[in-house]
Protein backbone atom coordinates (compact mmCIF):
# COMPACT_ATOMS: atom_id res chain seq x y z
CA UNK A 1 0.00 0.00 0.00
CA UNK A 2 2.77 2.45 0.95
CA UNK A 3 4.75 1.77 -2.24
CA UNK A 4 1.64 2.39 -4.33
CA UNK A 5 1.04 5.65 -2.50
CA UNK A 6 4.60 6.79 -3.14
CA UNK A 7 4.36 6.02 -6.84
CA UNK A 8 1.23 8.15 -7.16
CA UNK A 9 2.72 10.97 -5.07
CA UNK A 10 5.95 11.08 -7.10
CA UNK A 11 3.98 11.23 -10.36
CA UNK A 12 1.85 14.10 -9.03
CA UNK A 13 4.90 15.90 -7.60
CA UNK A 14 6.79 15.91 -10.89
CA UNK A 15 3.73 16.89 -12.90
CA UNK A 16 2.66 19.73 -10.61
CA UNK A 17 6.20 21.14 -10.40
CA UNK A 18 6.40 21.51 -14.17
CA UNK A 19 2.82 22.67 -14.56
CA UNK A 20 3.09 25.39 -11.90
CA UNK A 21 6.02 27.02 -13.73
CA UNK A 22 4.14 27.11 -17.04
CA UNK A 23 0.96 28.44 -15.40
CA UNK A 24 2.77 31.31 -13.68
CA UNK A 25 4.56 32.13 -16.92
CA UNK A 26 1.25 32.23 -18.81
CA UNK A 27 -0.34 34.36 -16.08
CA UNK A 28 2.57 36.84 -16.20
CA UNK A 29 2.41 37.12 -19.97
CA UNK A 30 -1.38 37.43 -20.28
CA UNK A 31 -2.47 38.93 -16.96
CA UNK A 32 -5.03 36.17 -16.34
CA UNK A 33 -6.26 35.90 -12.75
CA UNK A 34 -7.57 32.39 -13.36
CA UNK A 35 -4.17 31.26 -14.61
CA UNK A 36 -2.50 32.82 -11.57
CA UNK A 37 -4.89 30.91 -9.30
CA UNK A 38 -4.12 27.72 -11.18
CA UNK A 39 -0.41 28.41 -10.71
CA UNK A 40 -0.98 28.81 -6.95
CA UNK A 41 -3.04 25.61 -7.02
CA UNK A 42 -0.23 23.60 -8.64
CA UNK A 43 2.41 25.15 -6.39
CA UNK A 44 0.44 24.27 -3.24
CA UNK A 45 -0.12 20.74 -4.56
CA UNK A 46 3.63 20.38 -5.15
CA UNK A 47 4.39 21.39 -1.58
CA UNK A 48 1.66 19.10 -0.28
CA UNK A 49 3.09 16.09 -2.06
CA UNK A 50 6.46 16.86 -0.51
CA UNK A 51 4.81 16.85 2.93
CA UNK A 52 3.07 13.54 2.22
CA UNK A 53 6.39 11.95 1.22
CA UNK A 54 7.92 13.24 4.43
CA UNK A 55 4.96 11.86 6.40
CA UNK A 56 5.39 8.41 4.84
CA UNK A 57 9.08 8.44 5.70
CA UNK A 58 8.50 9.66 9.27
CA UNK A 59 5.82 7.01 9.81
CA UNK A 60 8.44 4.29 9.29
CA UNK A 61 10.62 5.39 12.21
CA UNK A 62 11.02 2.55 14.72
CA UNK A 63 9.38 2.58 18.16
CA UNK A 64 11.16 4.40 20.95
CA UNK A 65 10.64 4.79 24.71
CA UNK A 66 8.61 7.94 24.08
CA UNK A 67 6.69 6.36 21.19
CA UNK A 68 6.37 2.66 22.08
CA UNK A 69 3.85 1.99 19.30
CA UNK A 70 5.92 3.67 16.61
CA UNK A 71 5.26 6.78 14.52
CA UNK A 72 2.56 5.49 12.17
CA UNK A 73 0.26 8.43 12.92
CA UNK A 74 2.79 10.84 11.39
CA UNK A 75 1.11 10.34 8.02
CA UNK A 76 -2.26 11.25 9.56
CA UNK A 77 -0.82 14.47 10.99
CA UNK A 78 0.83 15.58 7.75
CA UNK A 79 -2.28 14.74 5.74
CA UNK A 80 -4.24 17.04 8.04
CA UNK A 81 -1.63 19.77 7.53
CA UNK A 82 -2.06 19.31 3.77
CA UNK A 83 -5.80 19.94 4.13
CA UNK A 84 -5.07 23.15 6.05
CA UNK A 85 -2.59 24.35 3.43
CA UNK A 86 -5.03 23.68 0.58
CA UNK A 87 -7.62 25.81 2.38
CA UNK A 88 -5.37 28.59 3.67
CA UNK A 89 -3.06 29.01 0.69
CA UNK A 90 -4.78 27.48 -2.31
CA UNK A 91 -8.37 28.52 -1.64
CA UNK A 92 -7.57 31.74 0.22
CA UNK A 93 -5.20 33.22 -2.36
CA UNK A 94 -7.37 32.14 -5.32
CA UNK A 95 -10.50 33.74 -3.90
CA UNK A 96 -8.60 36.91 -2.94
CA UNK A 97 -7.00 37.16 -6.38
CA UNK A 98 -10.37 36.69 -8.08
CA UNK A 99 -12.03 39.41 -6.00
CA UNK A 100 -9.16 41.81 -6.66
CA UNK A 101 -9.37 41.10 -10.38
CA UNK A 102 -13.09 41.90 -10.40
CA UNK A 103 -12.66 45.09 -8.36
CA UNK A 104 -9.61 46.24 -10.30
CA UNK A 105 -9.87 44.63 -13.76
CA UNK A 106 -6.95 44.50 -16.15
CA UNK A 107 -7.35 43.80 -19.85
CA UNK A 108 -6.08 40.39 -20.91
CA UNK A 109 -3.62 40.02 -23.76
CA UNK A 110 -3.80 37.29 -26.39
CA UNK A 111 -5.00 34.21 -24.46
CA UNK A 112 -3.44 31.72 -26.90
CA UNK A 113 -0.63 30.86 -24.50
CA UNK A 114 -3.22 30.23 -21.77
CA UNK A 115 -5.00 27.71 -23.99
CA UNK A 116 -1.72 25.96 -24.80
CA UNK A 117 -0.70 25.75 -21.13
CA UNK A 118 -4.14 24.61 -20.01
CA UNK A 119 -4.24 21.98 -22.74
CA UNK A 120 -0.86 20.58 -21.70
CA UNK A 121 -1.83 20.76 -18.04
CA UNK A 122 -5.03 18.81 -18.70
CA UNK A 123 -2.96 16.08 -20.38
CA UNK A 124 -0.43 15.92 -17.53
CA UNK A 125 -3.05 16.12 -14.78
CA UNK A 126 -5.15 13.55 -16.59
CA UNK A 127 -2.21 11.15 -16.55
CA UNK A 128 -1.59 11.75 -12.83
CA UNK A 129 -5.32 11.39 -12.05
CA UNK A 130 -5.48 8.14 -14.03
CA UNK A 131 -2.60 6.73 -11.97
CA UNK A 132 -4.23 7.86 -8.71
CA UNK A 133 -7.58 6.31 -9.66
CA UNK A 134 -5.95 3.05 -10.75
CA UNK A 135 -4.04 2.75 -7.47
CA UNK A 136 -7.10 3.69 -5.45
CA UNK A 137 -9.21 1.10 -7.28
CA UNK A 138 -6.75 -1.59 -6.17
CA UNK A 139 -7.49 -0.68 -2.56
CA UNK A 140 -11.23 0.04 -2.62
CA UNK A 141 -12.36 -3.44 -3.72
CA UNK A 142 -16.14 -3.82 -3.81
CA UNK A 143 -16.87 -0.47 -2.15
CA UNK A 144 -17.93 2.76 -3.84
CA UNK A 145 -15.46 5.66 -3.98
CA UNK A 146 -17.11 7.48 -1.08
CA UNK A 147 -17.28 4.30 1.02
CA UNK A 148 -13.66 3.47 0.19
CA UNK A 149 -12.48 6.93 1.26
CA UNK A 150 -14.35 6.65 4.54
CA UNK A 151 -12.98 3.16 5.15
CA UNK A 152 -9.48 3.96 3.88
CA UNK A 153 -6.69 4.13 6.43
CA UNK A 154 -3.92 5.37 4.12
CA UNK A 155 -4.75 9.07 3.72
CA UNK A 156 -1.80 9.73 1.41
CA UNK A 157 -3.60 7.80 -1.31
CA UNK A 158 -6.97 9.55 -1.20
CA UNK A 159 -5.38 12.95 -0.52
CA UNK A 160 -3.57 12.74 -3.87
CA UNK A 161 -6.76 11.46 -5.53
CA UNK A 162 -8.70 14.45 -4.18
CA UNK A 163 -5.96 16.88 -5.19
CA UNK A 164 -5.74 15.52 -8.73
CA UNK A 165 -9.52 15.53 -9.15
CA UNK A 166 -9.71 19.11 -7.85
CA UNK A 167 -6.84 20.10 -10.14
CA UNK A 168 -8.60 18.69 -13.19
CA UNK A 169 -11.83 20.47 -12.30
CA UNK A 170 -9.91 23.69 -11.70
CA UNK A 171 -8.30 23.49 -15.13
CA UNK A 172 -11.66 23.27 -16.87
CA UNK A 173 -13.00 26.16 -14.77
CA UNK A 174 -9.99 28.27 -15.76
CA UNK A 175 -10.44 27.29 -19.42
CA UNK A 176 -14.13 28.17 -19.29
CA UNK A 177 -13.45 31.52 -17.59
CA UNK A 178 -10.77 32.55 -20.10
CA UNK A 179 -13.00 31.54 -23.03
CA UNK A 180 -15.92 33.61 -21.68
CA UNK A 181 -13.60 36.56 -21.14
CA UNK A 182 -12.37 36.33 -24.73
CA UNK A 183 -15.89 35.92 -26.16
CA UNK A 184 -17.60 38.65 -24.12
CA UNK A 185 -14.66 40.99 -23.61
CA UNK A 186 -15.61 41.16 -19.92
CA UNK A 187 -12.67 40.33 -17.64
CA UNK A 188 -15.11 39.69 -14.79
CA UNK A 189 -15.40 36.09 -16.00
CA UNK A 190 -11.68 35.57 -15.45
CA UNK A 191 -12.03 36.81 -11.87
CA UNK A 192 -15.10 34.66 -11.26
CA UNK A 193 -13.20 31.62 -12.54
CA UNK A 194 -10.47 32.35 -9.99
CA UNK A 195 -13.06 32.53 -7.20
CA UNK A 196 -14.67 29.29 -8.39
CA UNK A 197 -11.26 27.56 -8.32
CA UNK A 198 -10.83 28.78 -4.76
CA UNK A 199 -14.26 27.35 -3.90
CA UNK A 200 -13.29 23.94 -5.30
CA UNK A 201 -10.11 23.98 -3.23
CA UNK A 202 -12.00 25.01 -0.09
CA UNK A 203 -14.47 22.13 -0.46
CA UNK A 204 -11.61 19.70 -1.15
CA UNK A 205 -9.75 20.88 1.95
CA UNK A 206 -12.89 20.62 4.10
CA UNK A 207 -13.55 17.02 3.05
CA UNK A 208 -9.91 16.02 3.51
CA UNK A 209 -9.88 17.57 6.98
CA UNK A 210 -12.96 15.59 8.00
CA UNK A 211 -11.56 12.29 6.68
CA UNK A 212 -8.12 12.71 8.26
CA UNK A 213 -9.40 14.06 11.59
CA UNK A 214 -10.97 10.76 12.64
CA UNK A 215 -7.75 8.89 11.83
CA UNK A 216 -5.68 11.43 13.73
CA UNK A 217 -7.92 11.26 16.80
CA UNK A 218 -7.99 7.47 16.83
CA UNK A 219 -10.21 5.43 14.50
CA UNK A 220 -10.97 1.77 15.07
CA UNK A 221 -10.99 -1.09 12.58
CA UNK A 222 -14.03 -1.63 10.38
CA UNK A 223 -17.04 -3.39 11.87
CA UNK A 224 -16.56 -6.50 9.73
CA UNK A 225 -13.02 -6.92 11.11
CA UNK A 226 -14.25 -6.56 14.71
CA UNK A 227 -17.10 -8.99 14.06
CA UNK A 228 -14.70 -11.51 12.56
CA UNK A 229 -12.43 -11.26 15.61
CA UNK A 230 -15.44 -11.98 17.81
CA UNK A 231 -16.29 -15.01 15.65
CA UNK A 232 -12.74 -16.36 15.95
CA UNK A 233 -12.79 -15.92 19.73
CA UNK A 234 -16.22 -17.54 20.02
CA UNK A 235 -14.95 -20.76 18.41
CA UNK A 236 -12.98 -21.57 21.57
CA UNK A 237 -15.21 -23.86 23.63
CA UNK A 238 -13.62 -22.86 26.94
CA UNK A 239 -14.61 -19.21 26.49
CA UNK A 240 -17.86 -18.34 28.19
CA UNK A 241 -18.38 -14.81 26.91
CA UNK A 242 -16.72 -11.95 25.03
CA UNK A 243 -16.97 -8.71 26.97
CA UNK A 244 -15.59 -6.34 24.31
CA UNK A 245 -13.24 -6.03 21.38
CA UNK A 246 -11.54 -2.64 20.99
CA UNK A 247 -9.28 -1.68 18.07
CA UNK A 248 -7.21 1.37 17.21
CA UNK A 249 -5.30 2.34 14.06
CA UNK A 250 -1.77 3.40 15.01
CA UNK A 251 -0.89 3.83 11.32
CA UNK A 252 -2.17 2.79 7.87
CA UNK A 253 -0.98 -0.80 8.38
CA UNK A 254 -0.80 -1.03 12.18
CA UNK A 255 -3.81 -1.93 14.32
CA UNK A 256 -3.80 -2.42 18.06
CA UNK A 257 -6.52 -4.77 19.40
CA UNK A 258 -7.63 -5.42 22.97
CA UNK A 259 -10.01 -8.27 23.80
CA UNK A 260 -11.75 -8.86 27.12
CA UNK A 261 -12.84 -12.49 27.62
CA UNK A 262 -14.70 -14.44 30.30
CA UNK A 263 -13.30 -17.97 30.60
CA UNK A 264 -15.22 -20.89 32.05
CA UNK A 265 -14.64 -21.65 35.70
CA UNK A 266 -12.06 -24.21 36.69
CA UNK A 267 -9.62 -23.66 33.79
CA UNK A 268 -5.99 -24.03 34.69
CA UNK A 269 -3.55 -21.22 33.96
CA UNK A 270 -1.75 -23.34 31.38
CA UNK A 271 -4.96 -23.86 29.40
CA UNK A 272 -5.80 -20.14 29.49
CA UNK A 273 -2.33 -19.31 28.19
CA UNK A 274 -2.73 -21.89 25.44
CA UNK A 275 -6.04 -20.34 24.30
CA UNK A 276 -4.61 -16.81 24.34
CA UNK A 277 -1.60 -17.90 22.27
CA UNK A 278 -3.82 -19.68 19.72
CA UNK A 279 -6.14 -16.67 19.38
CA UNK A 280 -3.21 -14.31 18.91
CA UNK A 281 -1.77 -16.48 16.14
CA UNK A 282 -5.09 -17.04 14.34
CA UNK A 283 -6.13 -13.39 14.34
CA UNK A 284 -2.73 -12.14 13.14
CA UNK A 285 -2.61 -14.74 10.36
CA UNK A 286 -6.01 -13.60 9.04
CA UNK A 287 -5.32 -9.89 9.55
CA UNK A 288 -1.57 -9.18 9.21
CA UNK A 289 -2.15 -5.47 9.83
CA UNK A 290 -3.16 -6.28 13.43
CA UNK A 291 0.31 -6.04 14.94
CA UNK A 292 -0.46 -6.10 18.66
CA UNK A 293 -3.18 -8.04 20.51
CA UNK A 294 -3.81 -7.72 24.23
CA UNK A 295 -6.20 -10.23 25.76
CA UNK A 296 -7.62 -9.61 29.21
CA UNK A 297 -8.46 -12.97 30.74
CA UNK A 298 -11.30 -13.15 33.26
CA UNK A 299 -13.18 -16.00 34.86
CA UNK A 300 -16.80 -16.04 35.89
CA UNK A 301 -17.18 -15.53 39.60
CA UNK A 302 -18.55 -18.43 41.61
CA UNK A 303 -22.23 -18.04 42.46
CA UNK A 304 -22.83 -16.55 45.89
CA UNK A 305 -24.66 -18.79 48.39
CA UNK A 306 -28.19 -17.72 49.10
CA UNK A 307 -28.90 -16.20 52.51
Amino acid sequence: MASGSKKVIYAALIGNSLISVTKFTASFLTGSSAMFSEGIHSLVDTGNQGLLLYGLKAAKKPPSPNFPFGHGKEIYFWSFIVAILIFALGAGISIYEGIQHILHPNDLSDPTINYIVLGLAIIFEGFALTMAVAEFNKQRGKYSYIQAVRRGKDPSLFVVLFEDAAAMLGLFIALFGIMLTQITGNVMWDGLASIAIGGVLALTAFWLAIETKSLLIGEGADKDVVDRIKTIVATEEDIKAINEVLTLYMGPEYVLATISINFKRGLKTGRIEEIISALDKTIKEEYPFIKRIYIEAETLASPQPSA
